[in-house]
């Protein structure tokens, strides 16, 4: 409060009204840096964990103009993957990872989508909704050997994981201000320091000249202290992790047909997603805020689609779970007491929804074949790396056709111009496809 009432100073002016803001702004960058195990000239305060993703991707892309490829996943917060698809519209070509039905990701499968043209991987720490951890360092390290810089949007984990950038394989990194307590509206961005970082806002000497623009010293001096309060909290997350298993031992043992998403092994101590099954999501949620019980099918920023979440569907669950998903967050100040109001009133909540809706049955889908896989992956690579490379010398596929261990490829444009270019290329595609797919395939390119 005193920073709204009485030190008002600006923080970048000469005189000492604004020099003793300049000394509480220095204090809160160097409590954010301690969070992180940064050093204090590593971090760039933000409005938002939105605006750090897009200014991370921005200037990793800027640093790198002669690489086109990135790579993310398919279970990102919506700032990172509407960024994403914005991007392949200028030009980019952009793989993203799937996850198993437990919401892992495969670190086989992050090694074989990175090429020499990879600019950055873009990922989460851990997820939003279902809480579930990614191996972030062992993908920063995968990402280093193919020249690739790592940013990851760690809003959801800062405050909740024990993080040392010092010795971090991660380059860039994002978080938000109110997933650990501090006011919504400011956050901060990591950057290691020797990367190549353009000014994301242009004006003012502000934040090094890396973003310009007067501070939002309140905001900033929060922030800077639930940065240090979240730090001396992190030796004990066994309260919130006790409280959460509680909730999830005792919904799933009171309400039959009740599952959790998510691997229960690696994620957050404060996040549990479980699925009610052949209910619909929107009828818990509204029967729970009578009560005033606070849960979401999802993101927040997304809560105004009716549509499923992207992150269950990603991981490929039924629609009798989809439908019936609910996010609780917990937190180091909810109490055994709140807990026991939710599992008193939940179970009443379900039976009487599904005494009045129709049954959501499942879809029968098959697995795809191992053929098909085979197919898929072929086609992956054709669109996402051979075309791409294609493009830089003006040329192309034309067509091309899949016949179980046979490819055969048209290329068009500059490929046509010089022969013994074309039988470089021709040799090339065909060494990726039997390296990445299978050495038994047969590849014809003309």
């Amino acid at each position: 409060m005193p920073y709204l009432t009485i030190y008002y100073g600006n923080p970048s002016s000469m005189h000492s009204f604004g020099g003793q803001v300049a000394k509480a702004v220095q204090k809160a960058r160097e409590q954010v840096a301690a969070l992180l195990g940064a050093e204090h000239s590593e971090i760039i305060f933000t409005s938002c964990g939105t605006e750090g993703d897009n200014a991370a991707i921005c200037a990793a892309l800027t640093a790198q103009p002669d690489k086109h490829h990135i790579i993310t996943t398919e279970v990102e917060h919506s700032a990172v993957l509407n960024f994403c698809k914005h991007l392949e519209k200028q030009g980019y070509s952009v793989t993203y990872l799937g996850v198993d039905s437990q919401g892992r990701l495969d670190l086989d499968e992050v090694q074989a989508a990175l090429t020499g043209n990879t600019a950055l991987v873009t990922m989460m720490y851990a997820n939003n909704e279902t809480g579930v951890i990614f191996p972030v360092e062992e993908v920063g390290k995968l990402a280093k050997e193919y020249g690739a810089l790592f940013h990851v949007d760690a809003v959801q984990a800062v405050g909740k994981v024990l993080m040392d950038m010092s010795k971090s394989s991660i380059d860039l990194l994002t978080l938000s201000g109110h997933k650990l307590h501090a006011p919504k509206g400011v956050g901060a961005l990591y950057a290691r320091k020797g990367i190549n970082f353009p000014a994301f806002m242009i004006g003012g000497h502000q934040e090094r000249g890396r973003r310009g623009g007067t501070e939002n010293v309140p905001g900033i001096i929060a922030l800077g202290k639930a940065c240090e309060l979240a730090q001396s909290h992190l030796e004990n997350l066994s309260h919130e992790r006790q409280l959460r298993d509680y909730l999830e031992t005792s919904l799933l043992t009171l309400i039959s047909d009740t599952v959790v998403n998510g691997t229960t092994e690696e994620r957050l101590a404060n996040t549990t997603n479980i699925a009610f099954k052949y209910v619909e999501g929107e009828g818990i949620l509204s029967s729970l805020n009578q009560y005033g019980i606070c849960a979401s099918a999802g993101s927040a920023c997304t809560s105004g689609s009716m549509e499923p979440s992207h992150v269950l569907k990603a991981m490929g669950l039924p629609n009798s779970v989809l439908q019936g998903s609910i996010r609780f967050s917990l937190s180091r100040y909810t109490t055994q007491e709140e807990i026991n109001r939710v599992i008193e009133i939940v179970p009443d909540i379900i039976s009487h929804l599904r005494s009045i809706t129709p049954r959501i049955e499942d879809e029968t889908t098959s697995s795809p074949t191992k053929e098909q896989e085979k197919a898929n992956l072929i086609q992956q690579i054709l669109e996402e790396e051979v075309k791409p490379f294609l493009a830089q010398d003006g040329g192309d596929i034309d067509l091309y056709d899949i016949e179980g261990d046979l490819v055969k490829v048209v290329l068009k444009g500059a490929c046509d111009a010089c022969p013994s270019s074309t039988a470089t290329l021709k040799l090339a595609i065909e060494a990726r496809l039997k390296d990445r797919v299978d050495p038994e395939l047969t590849v014809i390119a003309v």
